[in-house]
């Protein structure tokens, strides 16, 4: 058996397993709790909760959710610092330990950066140190509100059914109430089968508008996407996207809200999506819907200080797809950031074979690198080098670092972003990898 180094329960950013670390009886994906701060959690009671929550409410402590927990009515759920949330499990095709702030409930889930609120794997919460977390252990966190979206206000939230879970409509405004200093840890579900369409990932937003606070939050080893936001206008910043399945950040159905300050960092030894045989998985991806048609309004995000990391070299590298890929009549405005490290670094697709319009892109102070190419586009079949207007770009191989001090996670020495650490990206908020000692 293996033996675990306990680390104290303030030190959360965790060393990570390197490439060359004697791991030879683990499959590549395998984690082991190995922190002070989930076996201290253990030893506690656990509440369990199930249902709709009507009337306001608050968490603390060790909290399990037993199937889909629907926050409605008017009601906010507040949940303290440190608390840590987790699924019960169900062997059922069905979702479980999926909490839902509706279109009529409300969050205020204010965690602190010493004691941040935690929606984790069951597995690193029941003492026992030889038990593997996994993607899909967590069911997922969805909001949903009442802000503009280019789909019906009827339309129901991905991988739910019902009434209670539809989203969009007018109010620009709409406040679904504060998520500030969280991690979401092993989420994801989906409804059908792997790359169904049906998907929860490790947050979804249907909808939400702009006077909801969304703050220093990490998505990390997410079953489908980390982050997805269908329509709505609410802002975010600090947000840790880290070895996701499948995309790190998804805008779809009108999303136009700005995002400040965001990095998408790869894991080799994730698992990672795949359609045809062929990587599924990017930093960023922007449909303005599946059909790619002209519905108002338009899937637009503004993303400022962005950092998107993927390989070092494109022998890994072919474990991802692009670091931006803007397809089905999306449109981006992109100012301060440096990807690096997937096939391609920005693509640019068109909908049937119809002319690049560059107009759909505003971009300032990017500098992209891609194995194959920086910056490209994809009319009908065909995908050729394309430049873009504020654009740096580099097909180097090892990856260009863009002056980062050593970006890349799986690599040594120690992943370091550096200069564009904007978040605190390596803080006492954050977790990326579970050390393990022979």
């Amino acid at each position: 058996m293996r033996k675990l180094t306990l680390i104290a329960v303030t030190a959360l950013s965790l060393t990570a397993c390197r490439e060359n670390d004697s791991l030879s009886d683990s499959s590549s994906f395998e984690m082991k709790s190995a922190s002070a701060e989930y076996l201290t959690a253990s030893a506690l009671p656990v509440t369990t909760v199930s249902g709709a929550i009507t009337s306001n409410t608050t968490w603390s402590g060790v909290v399990e959710i037993d199937g889909i927990v629907t926050v409605k009515g008017g009601a906010t759920l507040t949940i303290q610092p440190g608390t840590f949330i987790k699924a019960k499990p169900n062997a059922t095709n069905t979702p479980t330990g999926v909490l839902v702030i509706s279109k009529t409930g409300k969050i205020n889930a204010t965690g602190t950066a010493t004691q941040p609120i935690i929606f984790t794997s069951y597995k690193l919460l029941d003492g026992n140190e030889d038990t593997t977390a996994a993607p899909g252990d967590f069911g997922g966190v969805i909001v949903l509100g009442d802000a503009p979206t280019n789909k019906p206000a009827t339309t129901v939230i991905e991988g739910l059914t019902g009434t209670d879970y539809q989203y969009g409509g007018t109010n620009v405004a709409h406040n679904a109430g504060t998520v500030k200093y969280v991690r979401v840890e092993f989420g994801g579900f989906d409804l059908l089968a792997p790359n169904s369409g049906n998907e929860i990932n490790g947050l979804t937003l249907g909808g939400v508008g702009n006077g909801t606070t969304l703050d220093h939050i990490q998505v990390s080893y997410g079953k489908d996407d980390s982050f997805e936001f269908f329509g709505g206008t609410v802002n975010a910043s600090n947000l840790v996207s880290f070895a996701p399945d499948d995309d790190n950040f998804d805008f779809d159905f009108g999303y136009s809200g700005t995002i400040t300050c965001a990095l998408a960092l790869a894991d080799y030894n994730s698992t990672h999506s795949q359609s045809s045989g062929s990587s599924d998985t990017n930093g960023i991806e922007l449909d303005n819907d599946g059909t790619g048609s002209a519905a108002s309004p338009f899937t637009r995000p503004t993303v400022k200080n962005l950092t998107i990391v993927g390989a070092k070299n494109p022998l890994q590298g072919a474990l991802y797809e692009n670091a931006i890929h803007v397809r089905r009549n999306g449109k981006l405005v992109l100012e301060d950031a440096v990807v690096t490290g997937y096939p391609v670094g920005v693509l640019l697709e068109t909908v049937s074979s119809a002319p690049v319009n560059l107009a759909d892109l505003s971009f300032t102070n990017v500098k992209a690198h891609g194995f194959t190419f920086a910056t490209a586009s994809k009319i009908g079949s065909t995908t050729a080098a394309l430049t873009i207007p504020g654009t740096t770009i580099s097909t180097s191989n090892p990856a260009n670092v863009w002056g980062m001090t050593q970006p890349f996670f799986n690599e040594s020495p120690a992943w370091n972003v550096s200069p564009r650490n904007c978040g605190d990206f390596k803080g006492t908020w954050t977790k990326y990898n579970f050390s393990i000692v022979e």
